[in-house]
């Protein structure tokens, strides 16, 4: 996304005449998700200083900081878990635009994430993870998997590791013991990687 996300975080990135994480913010909270946590990392300060506390949305908004350098997805989760407290909570990641809605805030009985699949985008035609008949897997099964959207509902045990460290060797060893769940969204999806994404998403933000 350079050179624009030279200059400022990639979930500030203008969308439709809004940041991109504003979208998530909105949409949350409208739905009832109002205690949120943000990650930051590159150019937090900026988020800083469009987001606030988050009470013009409707929501209130606490602040998880990074440093200079990113912790990842699960070492950022890690650091956050304090602010995050005890029970399931949602994981949106803050460079997708998506319009689906988070509203389930329970996970099954011993369960530690639930996943929310979509369609293999272009950029990613193989997909993640094998999902058939209500089960997700790790299986090499091409017509049967699909993508990791960025979008999940996680138990804070499952949080393991120390400093920077990635979520998807989690997601793997979780889904290998039989405790995710998972569902397919085919509604408006896209992982903000690419100018021509961006454009994408702002297409699909004018109808949503």
């Amino acid at each position: 996304m350079r050179p624009l996300t030279d200059v400022r975080p990639k979930p500030l990135l203008d969308v439709a005449g809004k940041p991109l994480i504003q979208w998530h913010i909105e949409r949350l909270a409208n739905n009832g998700l109002n205690d949120l946590v943000i990650n930051t990392a590159w150019l937090g300060e900026q988020l800083r200083a469009v987001l606030g506390d988050g009470s013009r949305f409707g929501a209130s908004i606490q602040y998880s900081d990074e440093g200079d350098s990113a912790l990842e997805t699960g070492g950022g989760i890690k650091k956050a878990l304090p602010l995050l407290g005890d029970e399931p909570f949602w994981l949106v990641n803050g460079d997708i635009f998506t319009d689906f809605v988070c509203r389930q805030s329970t996970l099954s009985d011993g369960m530690l994430a639930h996943l929310v699949l979509v369609p293999n985008p272009e950029h990613n035609p193989d997909g993640d993870f094998a999902f058939a008949d209500g089960v997700i897997s790790t299986a090499e099964s091409p017509a049967a998997r699909y993508t990791f959207s960025g979008i999940s509902l996680l138990h804070p045990e499952f949080i393991k590791g120390e400093g920077k460290f990635p979520l998807a060797p989690l997601l793997r060893e979780a889904i290998s013991n039989g405790r995710v769940t998972a569902e397919v969204y085919r509604g408006a999806w896209v992982d903000v990687g690419t100018p021509e994404r961006l454009k994408q998403a702002a297409s699909l933000a004018a109808n949503v």
